[in-house]
């Protein structure tokens, strides 16, 4: 493959992309309606909605933001757009990242040649992937970089997925996990947590052999839990569960430009790096999959164990000076209250009191309208 020449951005730019499950007004259901919602939507929204693997959901991005509040009122305005559409086509838009009682098995494919070797290349590996995250994009001024901030991400990750915990449901059933999306994920034979790599050399080495030896047919056969992106010229972090309502993706698109420009900064600094072990960050992986917002996180430098809310509470004081100069003080604070409002949270309490998944779409649906 031809050499990946990193797209240098001298600011911390945002991009978002949010994927939103698409299920009947009626049912509840999961419906496979993509093409229909596509076709009906306004030309100007080509390049912010797009299909997925599965004809069940789809994706929508932002423009290229300088600010969280500029994300929010870029997301807003193209959701409510997309509602006007699936409102007169008898849908809705369901923020979760599974789920809670539609089967994989009874999903159609999108029709897309790229999408058709997928699932014939990974079978049910690939078609079990109803599963739905946040990806946020920050802008790095170069390859080295971005591995770097990789690197240093690493052991932050584990409480993203705990705040952002909303996939307690699969197969209509309650999986014990608050993030049963995390577990699907990781049967894609490039995904989870990546590799420690120490430079962009060392990544293009690694891409260029999962290549030539036919592992991967091109880069974005890559899902790890956070990567560079060459092209966008980003640090993309994958490993957030979709969350429940937009307020809650604007808080965590917060938390993720102040760490990585602090990071950024850190690196111009010529700061060292605290060294880490990796099993440490698998651990917190499974504890923030099983039990979500009341994981109780190890800290890497004093290897004692913090709650959730311990560990969002200390890093937001760390991160305010950083938040106060990118312009998202709010946003970065709202997300101490996500502990206790996690999408997972929610749908937990719902059924406990219901005893009926489809009444948890349901109040879902109503609770989390574009808050």
């Amino acid at each position: 493959m031809s050499t990946l020449e990193f797209t240098r951005n001298d600011f911390p730019t945002i991009g978002v992309e949010i994927e939103l499950q698409l299920v009947d007004a009626e049912t509840l259901s999961l419906s496979s309606s993509i093409e229909k919602l596509i076709a009906g939507l306004p030309p100007g929204l080509a390049d912010r909605v797009k299909p997925e693997l599965m004809q069940c959901y789809m994706e929508i991005n932002t423009g290229i933001c300088r600010t969280v509040a500029e994300v929010g009122e870029d997301l807003a305005s193209t959701i409510t757009a997309v509602e006007r559409v699936t409102d007169d086509l008898g849908l809705k838009l369901f923020w979760a990242a599974t789920h809670p009682f539609s089967s994989w098995r009874s999903q159609e494919i999108t029709v897309n040649d790229r999408y058709f070797e997928l699932v014939e290349l990974m079978q049910d590996v690939a078609r079990r992937l109803v599963t739905f995250g946040l990806h946020v994009h920050v802008g790095v001024d170069s390859g080295d970089k971005a591995v770097m901030i990789c690197d240093r991400m690493l052991r932050h990750l584990p409480l993203l997925l705990s705040l952002s915990s909303n996939s307690p449901f699969w197969e209509g059933r309650a999986t014990g996990m608050h993030s049963n999306r995390s577990k699907i994920m990781e049967g894609l034979p490039t995904a989870g947590l990546p590799h420690r790599m120490r430079n962009w050399s060392e990544y293009i080495w690694l891409v260029t052999h999962l290549v030539d030896t036919g592992f991967i047919n091109t880069i974005r056969e890559i899902w790890w839990d956070i990567r560079p992106h060459h092209l966008f010229g980003t640090v993309e972090i994958r490993v957030c569960d979709m969350p429940a309502n937009l307020g809650q993706v604007l808080a965590l698109t917060a938390v993720v430009q102040c760490m990585v420009q602090a990071m950024s900064e850190e690196i111009d600094r010529g700061t060292y790096q605290s060294e880490y072990h990796p099993m440490m960050v698998q651990q917190n992986k499974w504890r923030a999959t099983r039990f979500g917002p009341d994981a109780e996180l190890v800290n890497s430098d004093d290897y004692q164990q913090y709650s959730v809310q311990q560990s969002i509470d200390r890093l937001i004081e760390v991160l305010r000076p950083t938040a106060e100069s990118l312009d998202c003080v709010s946003e970065l604070e709202s997300a101490s209250l996500l502990p206790s409002a996690t999408g997972s949270r929610q749908q937990l309490a719902i059924f406990e009191e219901t005893d009926s998944r489809r009444e948890v779409v349901r109040r879902m649906l109503e609770v989390n309208k574009l808050q």
